[in-house]
């Protein structure tokens, strides 16, 4: 197997992860805004990844089956940083709706292709908008400091929690998309 660009992209992903883990324990002052710009840059990465693969033609089963996972292990670390962090149920809510939704759905998904359905549960538009707020949310939460005035920490609560409402909604939809399935003998 020849590993391209978009999948090498994906594999930097989750070599970040590690080094958001080290930089966000930092103890200096300015850890937060690195901490922030390798998250950043583990966005502009899952964007790009996506984007260079359809646009070259590189798509792989691979770079298919890697892409979800870099994602869901970069959020759900920058969640359990976040929670450590700021140890209360304003932090901890929204962050087990979002890791037990992203468990549930892999496994949804997993067994809806054992049964050969696996297309019933593609991404939703829901989706989307949900990891765009999710995204945005981790990003502001991480630098947590106000930028010129911006309150950066309210603001991204603000988009979690917005961001595990439509976690739950679009939930619901792939449970709805797959309860044929799930309901047949």
């Amino acid at each position: 197997m020849t590993l391209r660009l978009p999948t090498w992209l994906t594999l930097a992903r989750i070599v970040l992860i590690p080094v958001l883990v080290v930089v966000f324990y930092l103890p200096f002052p300015w850890s937060n805004e690195l901490t922030t710009a390798v998250f950043a840059a583990a966005a502009v990465t899952d964007w790009l990844d996506g984007y260079l693969a359809r646009r070259l033609g590189q798509t792989s089963a691979f770079g298919a089956f890697l892409d979800p996972v870099a994602d869901k292990l970069m959020v759900a670390v920058a969640l359990v940083l976040l929670v450590q962090a700021n140890p209360s149920p304003l932090f901890a809510i929204p962050a087990a709706i979002i890791i037990g939704r992203e468990i549930a759905i892999a496994s949804l998904r997993e067994w809806m292709a054992v049964i050969g359905e696996r297309a019933a549960v593609a991404v939703s538009v829901i989706g989307k908008i949900k990891t765009t707020a999710q995204m945005i949310a981790l990003f502001l939460l991480l630098y947590r400091e106000p930028l010129g005035g911006f309150p950066t920490l309210e603001v991204g609560l603000v988009l979690l929690f917005i961001a595990a409402l439509l976690t739950l909604w679009s939930m619901a939809l792939y449970v709805k998309a797959a309860w044929p399935a799930l309901t047949s003998e």
